[in-house]
């Protein structure tokens, strides 16, 4: 790890790590999109002969029933249990009411409020690349289900001969979701962004992905709404003398298993510092005055995982409001936020964590004001809509008015 000033030139940029392009991503990107946009089904089959290797024809890009079904074959008994388990443990964590509509009556003839409506189609994206996120389907599907999502369309890479990780198949078959498509990429992006013959349009894609999917989402923002736009997978440890090193290490090294993966220590311990930086190759490590500083410094970098492993967590954490997630304590480790503990992992990456949450039920949820005016309400409002369109220069939208009194 490297050892790094708050005052330095570094950390300025790690701060601003979200705001960082390339342009070649971006440029390919750009091309993937318009060839979708125009070619459709033709271009998704070119980029998957092009970028995976596989040469399917159009009818085998859905997964068929019998592929689901078969999936179930490569599963241990003991691990579908297991698997069942932490799907259990994610429903219930989002078992909580959905919100409801409500009214505001002034009692003059005014009616105000808001109603609540599940998005109709939602687009899961299960990276299939270094690792296969099969935790992802879980963690993705059942927000949306909670929220009352009818249709939800997953797609995810095919492999070398043409089929799907069947860990990924079999949760996703748990779940109830047989619409799957064996693409992956940019490509499978743009193609839930604009629809093609064979795989429909939705009006929201979730899921994390390589660098090329991150750019889809963005560049397709508009066309249709994303979770996020996801970086590399990160995790900062606030620590001092009483942590136990070992986790404080395992933790740190844990995150170079993905690729990119951004590892911050934060610590007032100069002897664990040290221990870092010669155990764990690569990362940051920041030295601070006391825990209130290791606050501050965390809410700088807003991380996507926060590990605050000091006595009496729980009071630390108060001060934090800028973190994707956090674990308390020495024995909450990332990896069971990752798998079994009931939050979602689909967390904002690259310092996003400033404005944006974990994916949640909420996300797939679209509020609807609605408003009701009567004649006389109406009329006790002419004179500031009257000053207001003049104002604006909007004579005609005070003529909508007008013309109700008149």
């Amino acid at each position: 790890m490297k050892l790094i000033s708050t005052s330095g030139q570094v950390w300025q940029r790690l701060c601003a790590r979200q705001t960082q392009r390339r342009r070649r991503v971006e440029e390919s990107v750009r091309k993937i999109v318009d060839d979708i946009q125009q070619d459709g089904d033709e271009a998704v089959l070119r980029y998957m002969r092009r970028f995976d290797g596989v040469g399917l024809t159009t009818k085998q890009l859905r997964v068929t029933e019998s592929e689901i079904s078969g999936a179930f074959q490569h599963l241990d008994p003991k691990f579908a249990l297991q698997l069942k388990s932490a799907i259990q443990n994610v429903q219930a964590f989002y078992s909580r009411p959905r919100p409801k509509p409500f009214r505001v009556l002034d009692g003059d003839g005014v009616i105000l409020g808001e109603k609540f409506d599940p998005i109709e189609r939602v687009g899961v994206y299960i990276p299939g690349g270094t690792a296969s996120l099969v935790s992802t389907v879980y963690m993705t599907v059942i927000p949306a289900q909670r929220a009352g999502v009818k249709r939800i369309v997953l797609a995810t890479p095919s492999r070398k001969d043409g089929s799907v990780n069947p860990h990924i198949l079999a949760v996703a078959s748990l779940l109830d979701v047989d619409e799957i498509y064996k693409v992956g990429g940019a490509q499978a992006i743009a193609a839930m962004a604009f629809g093609t013959k064979t795989i429909p349009k939705v009006d929201k894609i979730v899921g994390p992905g390589n660098a090329y999917v991150a750019e889809a989402k963005r560049q397709l923002f508009g066309f249709v709404d994303v979770d996020t736009i996801a970086g590399p997978s990160e995790i900062a440890v606030i620590a001092n003398r009483h942590s136990n090193a070992q986790y404080v290490i395992a933790d740190l090294l844990g995150e170079t298993e993905h690729a990119g993966g951004l590892g911050f220590l934060i610590t007032t311990s100069k002897s664990l510092a040290r221990l870092a930086r010669k155990q764990v190759p690569g990362g940051y490590c920041i030295l601070v005055k006391n825990l209130e500083q290791a606050a501050e410094v965390a809410n700088r970098l807003a991380p996507e995982h926060l590990e605050i492993m000091v006595r009496s967590p729980q009071k630390l954490m108060k001060r934090i409001t800028r973190a994707g997630a956090i674990f308390l304590g020495p024995y909450s480790p990332v990896t069971v936020g990752d798998y079994v503990a009931g939050p979602s992992h689909v967390l904002p990456t690259g310092g996003a964590a400033g404005a944006f949450s974990g994916l949640g039920v909420d996300d797939f949820i679209r509020r609807t004001h609605f408003i009701s005016y009567t004649k006389k309400a109406l009329e006790r409002v002419r004179e500031p809509l009257e000053q207001l369109t003049a104002i604006e220069g909007l004579p005609r939208h005070f003529d909508a008015v007008k013309m109700r009194l008149s």
